[in-house]
């Protein structure tokens, strides 16, 4: 009924539309690129590890402060980490928890150490004299021995805890690959040959999840379980739509509530019972009253667990939001689960541009019907769509200027070609063609860029673009259907005016998926001179 009912109200507001005398229409394109690069910065600074984890974790002498809850600290205190940004995590931790820390463990991406000096992050790095070791491993990110490794290592780490420790847990995007942990007897490979059936055979990521969960000694909230009694704090970099604790490196300071019986209802599924190593079958026999790992926890495991997400999506558009206030703009955010076809959100874009630049009084009435119609396919829920639509047609009726449209995510692409690109360069360019297709160019700028630095196997981090794409390209001999068909986006902003148009931060040592930036002119409408 709320839908309908803000649905209802922009639809038959009948106010006279003012247009402000700052209106920024007429501003030109290069003013809104850079403005919109501006948005996206302040978006990925805002989740930096060090940021993030220093919002977290406060420290007023032999007290620690996370989540709300208080920590005694009496030089008791562990680390273990895993992840792409637990590097950066776990040099500010220990500078804030100082001498505290007696012991730390982090396993992490194969080469990150001598990437982030090569660009310029010492800042992420551990410090000399630290108490922190450093295992790299998960190559390519699939697990491998030297993650195994590094697993066992923060596994004898947990295990050696007593009820006075504090086990401190930093946990980011990719942090699964990294912990690698088969129940016995089962082998790694045999692990990852179970699960790698299960995706070949269709399976979601949720069952992918639940028997990955189940095979392993630390996921699934056995890391915790390793711990007890200790008290576990984990601070948790979100890389997943809707931050859901349980599928964040698969959860494992998260009890899982997964069955034997529904591991087997899902091998049963797609036929796979009959053909698992004897292995699998006996780890997923086993009696379960002494603590196997899909066991549901005992209550004073969970007594001794907090989870904290420090960094997410919806942390970094809130920071955009206040960068685009300072630069004059009207911030609207729409929604940081943004997922699907990058076609189905490129075209939603596209419907977003027109109705809130549209010319006239109000939008037309078909096209806020068509956004609606296409919000489930890309993740929004149509509240978010309506309140969304409301706030774009008080501001064409108030004349407040441009509006920065925010939104966030992870778009899937439809491979179709062999070519170089990534999501994010791949969308900016369907917006581009969305935005340069209508009978009306809205002046909109539109960019998408990944806030790891990196889309896709490129040295982009996304694009910038806006209505005069197709022109630019055909006075450059730019072909962009053929581009789109082969997945060659990067190539096409590569050989576009230059590069002028790709987004390039370099390494930005954290992830917490995408991030939209459109920004809107306001309505060309003008008042009647009396």
């Amino acid at each position: 009924m709320a839908p309908f009912l803000a649905l209802s109200r922009f639809l038959h507001l009948q106010q006279p539309l003012r247009v402000g005398l700052a209106s920024l229409y007429s501003r030109s394109m290069s003013s809104l690129d850079t403005r919109a690069r501006a948005v996206f910065s302040a978006a990925v600074e805002g989740v930096q590890p060090d940021i993030v984890v220093r919002r977290g974790l406060e420290r007023h002498g032999d007290k620690l402060l996370v989540g709300g809850q208080s920590f005694t600290l009496t030089n008791n205190l562990y680390l273990v980490g895993f992840g792409k940004a637990v590097l950066g995590m776990a040099a500010e931790a220990e500078r804030i928890v100082g001498d505290h820390l007696i012991k730390g463990v982090v396993s992490v991406p194969h080469g990150i150490q001598n990437t982030l000096r090569n660009h310029g992050k010492e800042k992420m790095l551990l410090e000399n004299h630290s108490r922190i070791t450093v295992m790299e491993g998960a190559k390519h990110n699939l697990p491998d021995t030297d993650a195994l490794k590094s697993a066992e290592c923060i596994r004898e780490l947990a295990s050696g805890l007593t009820e006075n420790d504090v086990l401190l847990v930093l946990i980011s995007g990719g942090g699964s690959a990294l912990l690698p942990a088969p129940a016995p007897p089962m082998s790694l490979q045999e692990k990852q040959d179970v699960t790698r059936k299960l995706a070949a055979a269709g399976a979601t990521i949720q069952e992918l999840n639940t028997v990955r969960r189940a095979l392993s000694l630390l996921k699934g909230g056995g890391l915790a379980q390793c711990a007890n009694p200790a008290k576990v704090v984990a601070l948790i970099l979100s890389d997943v739509i809707g931050d859901p604790l349980d599928l964040i490196a698969s959860g494992p300071t998260v009890r899982s509530d997964s069955r034997p019986e529904e591991v087997w209802a899902i091998l049963d599924r797609y036929k796979l019972s009959d053909s698992l190593p004897s292995s699998v079958k006996e780890v997923l026999s086993k009696a379960r009253p002494h603590g196997s790992q899909v066991q549901e926890q005992p209550q004073e495991v969970k007594d001794h667990v907090l989870n904290v997400v420090i960094g997410s999506n919806t942390i970094a558009l809130e920071c955009a939001s206040r960068k685009a206030i300072e630069l004059g703009l009207r911030p609207v955010i729409l929604s940081p689960g943004v997922c699907g076809d990058v076609r189905s959100v490129a075209r939603l874009y596209g419907l977003l541009s027109s109705f809130a630049c549209s010319p006239g009084k109000e939008p037309p009435p078909e096209l806020a019907a068509e956004i609606l119609q296409l919000g489930p396919q890309v993740g929004i829920e149509s509240w978010d769509l309506c309140r969304t639509m409301n706030v774009l047609v008080e501001e064409r009726k108030e004349g407040w200027g441009a509006t920065c449209l925010l939104a966030g995510g992870e778009p899937t692409v439809q491979l179709t070609g062999k070519g170089r690109g990534g999501r994010n360069q791949e969308l900016a360019l369907r917006v581009g063609l969305e935005l340069s297709g209508g009978e009306v160019k809205s002046g909109a700028v539109f960019l998408s860029g990944g806030t790891d630095g990196q889309d896709g196997p490129t040295e982009a981090a996304g694009a910038v673009t806006d209505g005069e794409l197709i022109e630019e390209a055909a006075s450059q001999g730019l072909d962009i259907d053929g581009f789109l068909t082969n997945n060659d986006s990067f190539t096409f902003f590569s050989q576009l005016s230059e590069g002028r148009r790709l987004l390039m931060p370099g390494l930005t040592g954290t992830n917490v998926m995408d991030v939209h930036v459109m920004l809107l002119p306001q309505s060309p409408q003008k008042l009647p001179i009396i």
